[in-house]
């Protein structure tokens, strides 16, 4: 897939608007995170890869409500063999 789109002045900076086409051929949609690079005259936009979470913003993010709670219960629970 391939367009011919013009760069415009954004700010300070400058923007591309990709045609519907193209976004949907890279599986891109609004608010998707993309990486810019550029090798030798190319500049090459793809989804940026997801970030990994660090254990302390993954706790800090549990919710025992949301999550059930105690994720450890002590003791037989069903007919499990002893």
């Amino acid at each position: 897939m391939e367009a011919a789109v013009k760069i415009k002045q954004w700010g300070n900076g400058l923007g591309v608007r990709l045609t519907s086409n193209v976004a949907r051929a890279a599986g891109l949609q609004a608010d998707t995170l993309v990486s810019v690079s550029v090798e030798g005259s190319r500049v090459i936009i793809e989804p940026a890869a997801p970030r990994k979470l660090t254990l302390t913003e993954k706790l800090a993010a549990f919710d025992p409500k949301k999550h059930g709670g105690e994720f450890a219960v002590l003791g037989r629970v069903g007919a499990e063999a002893i």
